[in-house]
C-alpha cells in the first residue's frame, strides 16, 4: 500500500472526522448467526468473536453489549500504510495526557478511535490540537 510514512507530515494532515451515531462493542461465540452489513468490524479471538456495530443495528437484533462510544476516523490526504510507525503511540499520548479512554482500530485505509460518548467532543479538540502542533513543526 502506498502512502504517506513519515509520522510528522501524517500528523501535520491528520483530518478526524466524528462520525454520526453511538457505536457497541459486543462478544459473540462462533454459532453466532449475523447479517454482515449490520457489522463496522469484527475480530475473532480465542475467547469470542468481537463485533463493532451502530447501537440501533445491535439492539434490533436483541445483542447484548456493556461499552457504548462514539467513531472518529482518522482521514489523511493519503492512505495511512499499516506499517506507518507511531501514529498510534502519538494518538495514544495525546488522549491519555488529556485522560481519555479509548480504543484504535487499525484498518486498511483509516484508522478509528472509539472513545466514550461524552468524550466524543474533547477528543476531537485534542487530535485537531495534534495536527496543529505538527503543522507549526515544518
Amino acid at each position: 500500500m502506498s502512502g504517506e510514512t513519515d509520522l510528522k507530515k501524517l500528523l501535520s494532515k491528520l483530518q478526524p472526522v466524528l462520525n454520526q451515531g453511538d457505536f457497541v462493542f459486543a462478544s459473540v461465540d462462533d454459532s453466532f448467526q449475523f447479517n454482515l452489513d449490520l457489522v463496522h468490524g469484527i475480530f475473532k479471538e480465542k475467547e469470542g468473536i468481537t463485533l463493532i456495530l451502530k447501537k440501533e443495528d445491535a439492539d434490533s437484533i436483541n445483542l447484548k453489549y456493556n461499552y457504548m462510544a462514539s467513531c472518529i476516523t482518522l482521514n489523511t490526504n493519503s492512505p495511512i500504510p499499516l506499517e506507518t510507525v507511531g501514529l498510534t503511540a502519538a494518538i495514544s499520548n495525546v488522549l491519555a495526557n488529556e485522560g481519555i479512554s479509548f480504543n484504535v482500530v487499525a484498518a486498511y485505509y483509516h484508522d478509528h478511535i472509539f472513545v466514550e460518548k461524552q468524550e466524543a467532543q474533547r477528543a476531537m479538540e485534542v487530535l485537531k490540537q495534534l495536527k496543529n502542533n505538527n503543522n507549526s513543526k515544518k
